[in-house]
């Protein structure tokens, strides 16, 4: 388990096991990624190696004002997500819902996509330690499962699906959820910034980076669509398929932010229908 004084690297360990698989699956390559994981493994260890992979050159990057602050749920809350790909992370899915990058109060304390905690501990029955990362805002500070502030976009993705589908199951049968970045950024008030409020250079670079992972991590699962969460996350995935020669389709939802003003007027009702359209609520509702 990890707590606050666990590092990276001891976390790499965590997943990767004894030293020779550690350095073959979770060192770096200066020439870029390495080949996707052998398919003798599972598709949950595949799919967290990919990450620890984007892991190693993600660290390698710093960014300039306005961004101060920058934490990554994938250290130093690993224990919980790794439950969340383990338990949930199988072969047979077709469809992967991609959302941009963590919300301070959903994955940023729970290492769960769309991780509003009430949602994460009481549905989908994630366990495990979260630590904190190297540098905290005071007024950003990771609590982990015992977070007491909901995360509104989280609880209304994951509510939804509850309705829907009852239990993780019958969603999961089918479905995986994955963020294409896994960092938070952060400015020196604590105001959450997404990647496109990055300066130009450093946004493309990381998104390179994770576009490769991405790409990668589609490749594990063999899933047939992707659905981004928001048009960000949909145009960049689109993009990022297509330049990798995939024929993966790639539609998109509305994002479920309270900051989208379309997303306050009905966004279950709109997303249902545009799932419906898409096939994908039979899917959910035949049991």
């Amino acid at each position: 388990m990890l707590d606050g004084n666990t590092s990276a690297h001891d976390s790499e360990k965590l997943a990767c096991g004894d030293a020779e698989k550690e350095l073959a699956l979770c060192e770096s390559n200066d020439q870029g990624f390495k080949p996707v994981p052998e398919v003798s493994a599972s598709i949950s260890s595949r799919f967290l190696q990919v990450e620890l992979e984007l892991n190693a050159h993600l660290r390698r990057l710093s960014f300039s004002e306005p961004v101060r602050y920058t934490y990554n749920p994938l250290e130093y809350a690993w224990d919980t997500h790794r439950c969340y790909v383990e338990k949930y992370c199988h072969g047979g899915q077709r469809i992967l819902f991609l959302g941009m990058n963590p919300g301070p109060f959903g994955m940023a304390q729970t290492g769960v996509p769309f991780g509003e905690v009430k949602s994460v501990v009481d549905w989908l029955k994630i366990t495990g330690e979260v630590g904190h990362p190297p540098d905290e805002h005071p007024k950003r500070q990771i609590t982990g499962l015992s977070c007491t502030q909901s995360e509104v976009s989280g609880a209304r993705f994951w509510g939804f699906f509850r309705k829907l589908c009852s239990e993780p199951a019958l969603f999961f049968r089918h479905c995986f959820v994955h963020n294409l970045c896994p960092l938070i950024f952060m400015n020196a008030s604590g105001k959450n910034l997404t990647p496109p409020e990055l300066p130009a250079a450093e946004r493309d670079h990381l998104l390179a980076l994770c576009d490769i992972a991405l790409c990668q991590a589609v490749e594990v699962l063999g899933v047939s669509m992707v659905i981004g969460i928001g048009r960000v996350a949909e145009q960049r995935a689109r993009r990022a398929l297509i330049a990798a020669g995939t024929t993966v389709r790639v539609e998109g939802i509305m994002h479920p932010s309270p900051r989208n003003p379309l997303a306050n007027k009905g966004w279950e009702e709109a997303v249902k229908a545009k799932l419906a359209d898409l096939g994908v609520i039979s899917l959910l509702s035949n049991t």
